[in-house]
């Protein structure tokens, strides 16, 4: 059995990286904790998290149901690997665009775009989540360039999706990113499909596809 003091220092981490908001853990946390397991990252963060939980969730990753059985050594988990039997609930999907300029990129989704930030990580910051309304995109700071040339514009190769209700939004959000001086790939057309759709190109040529239904 691993050493208590380690444990009792990743109960700890757990529960100072809760505190911090680091979204990675949200995860964990949710895949292990039964009664986080249908909540967003977002809102595994918002909910309290205790040390005792931490505990738990520690107990749990190495096979026993309790921290009092860990630390004991007894009543371990017939299901050790801490795995639930009901199908797996997929709560959301996020794209991450990649970005050169992790603040400049900030400022563009938020200034131009209209997104909020959820959160930022790394000092400084290199990843990052941006919201607008129930929209999440995921931006990673890289060093060199992941594509070669041009060739997301060449190919129209998307780096995100994003989908309105109605007609009128649809229209409304492409008037308003007219205005705000935003880059199109493709303004707002009828596909032949029925769709009406735009595509913004943000400042590290990610391609970014709005759509909603036609009139």
């Amino acid at each position: 059995m691993p050493n208590i003091e380690n444990l009792k220092k990743q109960a700890k981490r757990y529960l100072r990286w809760h505190r911090e908001r680091h979204h990675p853990v949200a995860a964990v946390i949710r895949a292990t904790l039964p009664r986080f397991r249908h909540l967003a990252d977002r809102d595994v963060l918002d909910a309290p998290f205790s040390l005792a939980d931490a505990q738990e969730l520690v107990a749990r990753q190495n096979g026993f149901e309790r921290w009092e059985a860990l630390t004991t050594g007894t009543h371990a988990m017939n299901n050790p690997t801490g795995t639930i039997s009901e199908r797996p609930y997929l709560s959301g999907t996020e794209a991450v665009l990649y970005v050169s300029d992790f603040a400049a990129s900030l400022s563009f989704f938020t200034g131009k775009l209209g997104f909020a930030v959820d959160f930022s990580y790394g000092d400084p910051p290199f990843f990052g989540i941006v919201k607008r309304d129930k929209a999440r995109l995921c931006l990673r700071l890289v060093s060199e360039p992941v594509f070669v040339g041009d060739i997301r514009q060449r190919e129209e190769l998307l780096s995100a999706a994003i989908t309105l209700d109605s007609a009128a939004d649809i229209k409304a959000l492409f008037l308003e990113y007219q205005a705000a001086g935003i880059t199109f790939q493709q303004t707002l057309k009828t596909q032949p499909w029925g769709a009406r759709t735009f595509i913004v190109l943000d400042p590290n040529g990610n391609l970014i596809l709005f759509a909603g239904p036609g009139d």
